[in-house]
């Protein structure tokens, strides 16, 4: 009977979960920016720039300095007409609009204005 009772349990439990849906965008990844000037567009002084974008449209901002994390920081991130946005929710970080782009150099990210946002790393 307890057999009978556990695995009656066992079948709703397994009926009863989602399915998580799949996301395989190219976005997901680690990519990295060094800093050409002693600051960045955000005004922060760091010399390199590391974006982690994960599965569920939240990522990681670390910012380095010298090797060191010197700021960190959430965001969220959406695909819409063809262009990627990352918001920073909780800071005054700007919104960035981005666009995935093959050259020889690998696969980069541009901003709207035209500057490198970052390179995907391997």
């Amino acid at each position: 009977m307890k057999l009978l009772l556990n695995c009656l349990i066992l079948t709703i439990f397994f009926a009863s979960c989602s399915k998580i849906e799949e996301n395989n965008d190219p976005i997901i990844g680690i990519w990295k920016h060094t800093v050409k000037t002693a600051t960045n567009t955000n005004k922060m002084v760091i010399d390199n720039e590391e974006y982690i974008f994960n599965d569920v449209y939240l990522g990681r901002f670390h910012g380095y300095k010298e090797g060191q994390i010197v700021f960190l920081t959430d965001f969220k991130w959406t695909y819409e007409n063809g262009h990627y946005i990352v918001s920073y929710p909780g800071t005054d970080f700007p919104n960035d609009v981005l666009e995935m782009k093959e050259t020889e150099e690998g696969t980069m990210l541009i901003r709207s204005q035209g500057n490198i946002f970052a390179l995907k790393t391997n």
